[in-house]
């Protein structure tokens, strides 16, 4: 594996293979025990910190939700440092206050995806680790997202259930009633097996979520395939500037801790 390291990484979503503008350090290529990760992952310059890149789909968005090697993402990532993770995701609205362009970012989730390799618990020499799942994304990642978004007067859910389907269709009428029932404020396809992956891995992980459509049934009106597209483009950038403030807010509170380390250090015998 890469001498490279860094701490901090972006898993990018629909709409978000590339980080524009930022200086790409290095390109990583390494192999995993699990096959070949969805794209190269890029060291970038973010923040005035070094962080991993990786986007979910493939440069061009050519991988399906199903198709994605999350093993092999998420133990690349692993094997470069990364303790801290940003999710971006493209999702549909289930709430009323979750409309078209707004973001969100969840505290829990529901899994209803099927045939993923879910778990790094396979074929080991020692016991099976369970891990303790209660609380799917991070406390203090959550925080910081939700500080950039306050920060930067972006309107947004702070708090949400994220329904994970398989896809890559998108839902019936009747499942996303069923979606509603089971308590799902947002659906998506990619949330899962990703976050528990991470866990495993001992990462801190946190998802910002994009609404790009009113769930099926939901409007009077049907979907529409180019509103979507054009919504992700336009909030893409705004998700952009959103990961950049927490990534300079994380950068900030590091500083400041290490800060009151040493001054605390000064005082002991």
């Amino acid at each position: 594996m890469s001498e490279l390291r860094a701490d901090w990484a972006v898993i990018g979503g629909s709409g978000l293979d590339q980080l524009p503008d930022a200086e790409i350090i290095a390109r990583v290529v390494d192999p995993t025990p699990y096959g070949a990760t969805s794209d190269d992952i890029l060291l970038l310059r973010l923040a005035g910190r070094t962080v991993a890149f990786l986007p979910r789909h493939g440069r061009g968005h050519r991988l399906a939700p199903h198709e994605i090697n999350y093993r092999a993402n998420l133990w690349a990532l692993s094997q470069l440092g990364v303790r801290n993770v940003f999710s971006v995701n493209a999702v549909g609205g289930l709430t009323p206050t979750l409309s078209s362009g707004k973001l969100a970012v969840p505290d829990q989730l529901i899994d209803y995806t099927w045939g993923r390799e879910h778990t790094f618990n396979q074929r080991l020499e020692g016991m099976v680790q369970h891990i303790d799942f209660t609380y799917p994304y991070s406390s203090s990642l959550r925080r910081l997202l939700l500080k950039a978004l306050v920060q930067l007067d972006v309107p947004h859910d702070d708090a949400g259930v994220y329904a994970c389907t398989q896809g890559p269709r998108l839902e019936t009428a009747a499942e996303v009633r069923r979606l509603i029932r089971d308590g799902g404020t947002m659906v998506g396809m990619t949330a899962m097996p990703e976050a528990a992956l991470a866990r495993e891995l001992g990462m801190d992980y946190a998802a910002l979520c994009l609404c790009v459509n009113r769930a099926a049934g939901l409007d009077a009106t049907p979907l529409s395939l180019p509103d979507i597209y054009g919504i992700l483009r336009s909030g893409m950038a705004i998700v952009r500037e959103v990961l950049l403030e927490a990534l300079r807010t994380a950068g900030e509170h590091q500083r400041q801790n290490q800060q009151k380390a040493q001054e605390l250090s000064k005082l002991l015998p």
